[in-house]
């Protein structure tokens, strides 16, 4: 029988968002919020395929200014606050081929969903956080903020080089303001979209998904661990760092991800 961890109610009375939070790291960060008994918001363009009732959904497309400004505003006048931030959306589309093979609108659209769409959000819950000297914001960026990969992800490395970048600058800010601001930057993480791709790559190479995932570790440069990280351990990360165990926590990036990044 599983073990269930008890989190003491030590999110009760809380309020938190997590963008991207229908599927992946994003509803295993958010039942790991609930389960330390916050009210928890998702958000995603799309419903959930399997709604939860004790998941607060708003559909809005974070990549577009207005979506954001709608969804701010309908949050604060619907809960009054929000006490926990956690900035997951992340996108990455463009095209294999290295940078010829991108155009400005595949560096536009991707620095939107995964660099302007967390600073428009950190800009309109901020205040309210800064006036009750309260509140936590995390940003999810990745390992390719500082191991990045040119062939089909540059727009994505930079973006969350970027990301890593702006959060520590923001927690310089508004850490003396009451504010806690980190970065969680995961490696490969076996989502359900990532068994999808395991299976392209089996059906075009004429292999295994096993020998598909070994070259995609391969291609990483190797997984120590052994495997991708399952959503609930990066969830596990992120459910510490919001909660007041985590208190004297601010600034920093935390790396998780099986040991793939080779350097200190």
């Amino acid at each position: 029988m599983e073990h269930q961890i008890n989190y003491s109610n030590e999110l009760a009375n809380k309020i938190a968002l997590v963008t991207g939070g229908t599927k992946g790291a994003g509803k295993a960060i958010a039942d790991r919020i609930k389960a330390a008994g916050a009210t928890v918001i998702i958000t995603a363009r799309n419903k959930p395929d399997q709604p939860d009732p004790e998941l607060h959904f708003i559909s809005a497309d974070l990549s577009q200014a207005e979506d954001a400004k709608k969804m701010i505003s309908e949050v604060l006048s619907t809960y009054g606050r929000l006490d926990i931030l956690v900035n997951n959306l992340g996108a990455s589309s463009t095209p294999a081929g290295g940078f010829a093979a991108l155009n400005d609108e595949d560096w536009i659209s991707t620095l939107q969903a995964n660099l302007l769409a967390p600073v428009r959000l950190d800009r309109g819950f901020l205040p309210q956080m800064i006036e009750r000297k309260s509140g936590v914001i995390i940003h999810i960026a990745s390992i390719q903020g500082i191991l990045p990969l040119y062939d089909s992800t540059l727009p994505y490395a930079a973006s969350k080089a970027a990301l890593i970048n702006y959060s520590k600058s923001l927690s310089n800010e508004v850490t003396p303001k009451g504010v806690r601001v980190l970065a969680v930057s995961p490696g490969w993480i076996n989502t359900s979209a990532s068994i999808a791709f395991l299976g392209e790559i089996a059906r075009n190479a004429n292999s295994s998904v096993e020998e598909a995932q070994q070259s995609v570790m391969d291609a990483l440069g190797g997984i120590p661990y052994g495997r991708p990280a399952k959503p609930e351990e990066v969830a596990e990360l992120v459910g510490f760092l919001v909660s007041p165990r985590a208190s004297y926590l601010t600034g920093t990036n935390y790396v998780i991800d099986g040991g793939t990044v080779p350097t200190i």
